[in-house]
């Protein structure tokens, strides 16, 4: 009866070395993508500029949603980059930069948003917001909602 050649000692123990070195640095590498980077009892803090807001104009209308694949591409009439969780939105008329608060009338939710791109091109509607901002005014699933845009400009002081 012929055996089978044994490997020695040594080539066994260094085997079980790299594969144990192999597997230390797997878990180096991947161990930290696990990690929370957000705190969960983080507050919603508001942007320090927001205070200094005021409201110039008010429009009641028909809001609906767009995104990256809605809009052909991801660039918008300013030129930005286009992001579905971006507080940006479309509007006719606004010049591209002013600030407008979006509040969905049937909950209440609002958002401050920037005008970065043209439309909405359907109409009865007076704002296009991203799919984000749908979703975090709570209207993403249905597609269009009520709203009410307040424009709004900087407050003028005494120094003004």
């Amino acid at each position: 009866m012929q055996r089978a050649p044994q490997r020695g000692l040594n080539t066994m123990n260094m085997t079980r070395n790299l594969k144990s070195v192999a597997l230390a640095i797997a878990g180096v590498i991947l161990i930290p993508s696990c990690a929370s980077t957000g705190n969960a009892n983080t507050k919603h803090q508001t942007n320090p500029t927001e205070s200094a807001l005021a409201v110039k104009s008010i429009q009641h209308g028909k809001a609906s949603w767009y995104s990256v694949k809605t809009n052909n591409g991801t660039r918008t009439a300013s030129g930005q980059r286009l992001s579905n969780d971006a507080a940006t939105a479309a509007h006719k008329t606004l010049p591209m930069g002013t600030k407008v608060r979006v509040i969905n009338e049937a909950n209440g939710k609002s958002e401050v948003m920037t005008i970065t791109d043209r439309g909405p091109y359907t109409k009865g509607r007076i704002i296009d917001v991203t799919v984000g901002a749908a979703e975090r005014l709570g209207f993403a699933h249905r597609g269009v909602a009520t709203v009410k845009v307040e424009v709004l400009g900087k407050v003028k002081t005494d120094g003004d």
